[in-house]
């Protein structure tokens, strides 16, 4: 898809469906400050692997991705009460685009970079006892931009399985310094 303009040929290109886990967190100082502690999601979706040698190709995904991270916030106030913030909800549509190198039969290394694009955005709080979800879409910066290291391996039926670390390189949110840090862990199923 992303390669039709760079006038490469293709030896080979396949197509699959992936989903696994996410374990996610923030980093930041905001997010040390709130005492920001992992958040398990889970992505799925299509990916294709197109190679250009027989050890050198692209892998382009289009991913639904659950992210965030949990929180052991808790503030007093005289006048609003107790306020604690438990946990930031954030459902991306990512498209990693991964330079991918079989070094051994089967077992490959992909880095690359990853844009997600924010499909919803909520935060989880409780104000003297009383829980509630907000929606924090206003809040948070539509677009996030990243880079994602990891290794696959791919049995010759094209069962795969993959596992990943993603670092945002930008902001969350308007106002702090939370940034994505997520490690997949993914199955999934080449045609």
């Amino acid at each position: 898809m992303i390669l039709s303009v760079t006038g490469v040929q293709a030896q080979d290109v396949s197509f699959g469906i992936k989903g696994g886990v996410n374990f996610s967190n923030f980093s930041g100082d905001d997010a040390d400050m709130l005492e920001t502690d992992g958040r398990t999601g889970f992505h799925l979706g299509l990916i294709a692997e197109i190679m250009f040698t027989e050890n050198l190709g692209v892998q382009p995904e289009v991913l639904y991705s659950s992210q965030g991270a949990k929180s052991d916030f808790q503030m007093e106030d005289e006048f609003f009460g107790s306020l604690s913030i438990d946990e930031f909800k954030l459902d991306y549509i990512s498209i990693p685009v991964l330079l991918k190198y079989y070094f051994i039969e089967g077992l490959s290394l992909e880095v690359g970079p990853q844009f997600s694009f924010v499909a919803n955005s909520e935060v989880e709080a409780s104000m003297d006892g009383v829980s509630s979800t907000e929606d924090f879409d206003d809040e948070t910066e539509s677009f996030d931009f990243g880079g994602a290291l990891g290794l696959g391996y791919e049995l010759p039926m094209g069962l795969l399985f993959q596992g990943r670390y993603v670092m945002g390189f930008n902001d969350v949110y308007t106002d702090s310094d939370f940034r994505n840090s997520v490690f997949q862990l993914s199955v999934g199923f080449k045609f």
